[in-house]
């Protein structure tokens, strides 16, 4: 039992999982506390998960009337406490209740005065920033004596809510995201999920009116709500907004603020109308990189190709790469395509000169096989890029067309 300990404190999940099909009780204690309680005060969701599928109870009730699931709310664990519910369906309906009421109240209290009110203590707060790899959201997590919380509870509410069937308020949920104004903090994020997932007229014609108020934050929020809604539920398959994109063209042609309008445009680029196009090359000169970048997905014609190819020579690496992106999945097949991606191969970032050759490779173009050496040594620290064998299958074709 001891080793079971040890691995959960190193956070070591393989460990942990070995020890737990060698027998281990995943209900081991620790200084009076099952194992379970202890992936939850790291935030060690690969831990909790390997707890979670050996046995471990999230609902587990603890000396202190707590239970791990609950703790999860408390410590603003968004990942973790959505694991546990997951794990526990259909959660009966007084674990619900309370469940719902705990996220609620240290949601309304905030982070902050929920670890005052933990510690009982008024000294200074350490802040940091903690951002989840794999998703690429981000929170703030804070401690005070020894203690830490994370700032997510709106998100824990948000979603709980959700699953349990509870249609939160526009505007309530507005407020939320509006309370963490960045489009990569969880809470955002989760926001602009849900709301995204509702599909229907309501929340799309709440979303564009959204568009008139005077604070950019809030604009910001209307057309990341406006991207989600146009993407749709994916799960279920519903895209209502897909066509609609046209209708945001009077807010993207007065926007002001770089980042909205890079977010209108990025919504208006699922809607071929030709107004759109228009929109997007008004802006082939704007001195916000993140709207240049944008550009070239309004663009349908095949006339407005030249235009688009001087963003390839773009002073901005950002705005190259969003353009060799643009032109490897090109349809056309007009030779200055081709002509730049071959330029962009010849660029001094690697990415962009992968995507490049990749480019050339998917469009059948024999110019890849020489240009792929143009790619250079691979850092061996990085993931391996698909798209580096795009060469090699472009030369199988080939050698298929030519019934080899």
């Amino acid at each position: 039992m001891e080793k079971l300990v040890a691995a959960v404190r190193r956070g070591d999940a393989d460990e942990v999982r070995t020890l737990l099909e060698s027998g281990a009780c995943p209900e081991t204690l620790a200084d009076g506390l099952p194992v379970l309680c202890l992936a939850v005060a790291a935030y060690d969701e690969p831990v909790a998960e390997a707890l979670l599928q050996g046995g471990a109870d999230p609902l587990r009730r603890l000396p202190d009337g707590t239970t791990p699931l609950l703790r999860a709310v408390d410590g603003g664990s968004y990942v973790l406490t959505d694991a546990f519910v997951r794990h526990r369906v259909p959660l009966p309906l007084p674990d619900r209740e309370e469940l719902l009421a705990r996220a609620r109240s240290r949601a309304e209290a905030g982070a902050e005065a929920e670890l005052r009110r933990i510690t009982g203590l008024t000294g200074p707060i350490e802040r940091i920033r903690v951002v989840d790899d794999e998703i690429g959201w981000w929170c703030e997590q804070l401690t005070l004596g020894g203690v830490t919380v994370r700032d997510e509870h709106l998100a824990i509410l948000t979603v709980l809510e959700t699953r349990y069937g509870i249609r939160t308020p526009f505007d309530e949920l507005v407020d939320r995201a509006i309370a963490h104004p960045d489009r990569d903090h969880v809470v955002w994020c989760d926001v602009v999920f849900t709301l995204g997932r509702r599909t229907d007229e309501e929340t799309w014609r709440w979303s564009r009116d959204l568009l008139n108020h005077p604070d950019r934050t809030h604009r910001l929020l209307a057309a990341d709500l406006l991207l989600s809604l146009i993407f749709g539920d994916v799960v279920k398959g519903s895209q209502p907004f897909w066509e609609r994109g046209r209708e945001l063209v009077p807010w993207a042609e007065q926007e002001e603020d770089p980042e909205v309008l890079a977010v209108l445009l990025h919504a208006m680029t699922h809607d071929s109308a030709p107004e759109i196009e228009a929109v997007g090359l008004s802006h082939l000169t704007h001195p916000d990189p993140r709207v240049r970048a944008l550009v070239p997905q309004t663009v349908h014609h095949p006339e407005s190709l030249t235009t688009v190819l001087t963003l390839a020579r773009d002073e901005d690496p950002g705005v190259r790469e969003a353009v060799c992106h643009w032109l490897a999945h090109h349809r056309g097949s007009e030779p200055e395509a081709g002509d730049a991606l071959v330029a962009l191969t010849h660029d001094e970032r690697q990415p962009i000169r992968i995507c490049a050759v990749s480019g050339l490779a998917y469009r059948d173009d024999p110019r890849c096989v020489e240009a792929e050496h143009r790619i250079g040594p691979l850092d061996p620290e990085l993931p391996f890029d698909e798209r580096l064998m795009d060469v090699w299958r472009y030369q199988r074709r080939r050698e298929a067309a030519d019934g080899g």
